[in-house]
């Protein structure tokens, strides 16, 4: 999966406000549902050689346990599946980023004293991993999955569609992801620890960027009223 795909959808769950080190100023409070269309989730879990990652679509399904769960699928090939878990899996949903050149900043010219950043926001949902391979809970998943992607299309192709000995075969190449959510931790570094001056600049030259993915970070930047 590449960058920003459609992962979840959910909404109403808090989450725990994050910071990197050293950075001050206003905070943030982030949720998947904000980054559901854009967000490479990669569920991980370790084992004796440490943790292992795949990128992959998942659903949050939020009539589950306290804080939601998560659904979504890898291939059988995957070995990941069939590693013991140590710990809790973590599934990453990445939003909008941006590198930050020190020449927007008017401290530049005012001290010199400036450097290059990265603007940021993500999303960590925690918790521990089951693999299934249940056929008919493998479908649900598949048919909710697709009903997500497919749903705002103006003909959207249905799982229904496709015979179902095709879609049994299918569904026998790939074995199932539960996640039941432990915790959320959101993260958000949006220039909020530079001078007033320095956010200006920085939201102007992100909105006058050739990158439309620049241009996405802009108005996140934290600026005056």
């Amino acid at each position: 999966m590449t960058r920003r795909i459609p992962a979840i959808s959910v909404s109403g769950t808090e989450t725990r406000h994050v910071h990197p080190p050293g950075v001050q100023g206003r905070r943030h409070r982030e949720h998947p549902r904000n980054h559901s269309r854009r967000a490479p989730c990669k569920p991980r879990h370790g084992d004796h050689d440490g943790p292992v990652a795949t990128p992959l679509p998942l659903l949050l399904d939020e009539a589950e346990g306290e804080r939601g769960v998560l659904y979504g699928h890898v291939a059988k090939a995957n070995p990941q599946w069939k590693l013991p878990p140590i710990g809790d899996a973590l599934a990453i949903f990445s939003g909008p980023d941006a590198y930050v050149t020190p020449s927007w900043y008017a401290t530049k010219q005012e001290t010199g004293k400036v450097v290059p950043t990265w603007n940021y926001v993500a999303v960590h949902a925690y918790g521990p991993v089951e693999f299934f391979q249940e056929p008919e809970r493998l479908l649900e998943v598949v048919t909710r999955l697709t009903r997500k992607q497919e749903g705002a299309r103006a003909k959207p192709w249905a799982v229904s569609d496709a015979p179902a000995d095709f879609i049994a075969a299918q569904l026998r190449g790939i074995v199932g992801v539960r996640i039941p959510v432990a915790r959320f931790e959101g993260k958000r570094k949006m220039s909020q620890n530079r001078p007033e001056a320095d956010r200006i600049g920085v939201a102007q030259g992100l909105a006058a960027s050739d990158n439309h993915v620049d241009r996405e970070v802009a108005p996140l930047i934290p600026l005056p009223t």
